[in-house]
């Protein structure tokens, strides 16, 4: 009821400064705002979260905002994307409200301020909710020297994490999703499952490792990736990022802007990599469905489709944060 109040005023304003006030906001008074969690506890990927609803990467790119945000009730959240060394982003406006489409286009660029920030944010905070953290290669670092900037972000990253996340699925960094072909993702998966494996062995520690695709891959790559994230013992598929499609969007005014299309423009495309993937690995590696979910029907119905887990960011500005607890209690 509280959000259908403020909401008008939010969208009055630019989309990326309502979304700074709105955490800001839910920053400074978390202390006041009572624990909402609905508790529907699931076990993926070695473990256990409260309930299956959880928060995609880059609302929370620094972990700013983690004390409010874990009152809104997600069994889990997803911070980042991170990258080594701080970067501003692409220019603004870079955010694009696509209302009656009840979607969102968005070139932000992977801003942050760097992961030593995001650790110094985490410190050693207790919390009652699973830790994901997304990390990136900086835009300065050529696609070919990838994976130094992968394994620099999974080491500094792996004691503070429950899960880690490499996303290689941004349309925002040029040349980023060129990652997704099967010579160089294989590449990229052996480096860091070299480095899985000592950090393992050296801190007697165990962190499930996930990886982000994109909606827009080629329908024929999807055996052959498959086939990689078994063979590298992947933990999980988050599926996934935004598209460069503009599906359904073309008679919007901002229709042309370059950026990453999300919320339900992209439900289509979700369902069905979702699907795609499903067919391919069964229960093998579980499956993180995250594009177009906005209600409780919807988020039943990707659990029924195969996903294990469900992440929410589009649909969640739209909806408000009464969303999480809405979906959680229909399951």
């Amino acid at each position: 009821m509280l959000y259908s109040l403020v909401k008008p005023i939010l969208f009055s304003l630019d989309p990326e400064l309502a979304h700074d006030i709105s955490l800001e906001m839910l920053q400074q008074f978390h202390r006041v705002l009572p624990a909402r969690r609905v508790d529907k506890p699931t076990r993926v990927m070695g473990l256990d979260f409260p309930n299956p609803v959880g928060l995609a990467a880059g609302l929370d790119k620094n972990g700013d905002y983690l004390d409010g945000l874990g009152k809104l009730g997600f069994g889990f959240i997803e911070v980042g994307s991170i990258t080594p060394r701080a970067q501003p982003g692409n220019p603004k406006p870079r955010i694009f409200r696509l209302s009656r489409q009840q979607s969102l286009i968005n070139r932000m660029g992977f801003n942050n301020y760097g992961v030593d920030h995001l650790l110094d944010q985490l410190g050693n905070k207790t919390r009652d909710f699973i830790l994901g953290i997304n990390i990136g290669k900086n835009l300065s670092t050529p696609v070919d020297q990838a994976l130094a900037d992968y394994c620099l972000g999974y080491e500094k990253v792996y004691t503070s994490a429950d899960y880690i996340t490499i996303n290689i699925s941004s349309p925002n960094t040029p040349g980023l999703r060129d990652l997704e072909n099967e010579e160089a993702l294989e590449a990229l998966l052996a480096g860091i499952s070299q480095l899985r494996a000592r950090l393992e062995d050296k801190l007697q520690l165990y962190r499930p490792l996930a990886i982000k695709l994109s909606p827009d891959l080629e329908h024929q790559a999807i055996p052959s990736i498959a086939d990689l994230l078994r063979k590298y013992s992947i933990d999980g598929l988050i599926a996934t990022n935004t598209t460069v499609s503009r599906d359904g969007v073309q008679e919007h005014r901002q229709a042309d802007e370059n950026g990453g299309l999300s919320g339900a423009a992209l439900r289509d495309k979700s369902r069905q990599l979702l699907i795609d993937f499903y067919q391919q690995l069964g229960d093998d590696i579980p499956i993180i469905s995250v594009g177009g979910i906005d209600s409780a029907e919807e988020a039943k119905l990707r659990f029924e489709l195969g996903a294990k887990l469900i992440q929410l960011y589009t649909g969640l500005i739209y909806r408000g944060p009464g969303l999480v607890n809405t979906i959680a209690r229909s399951l």
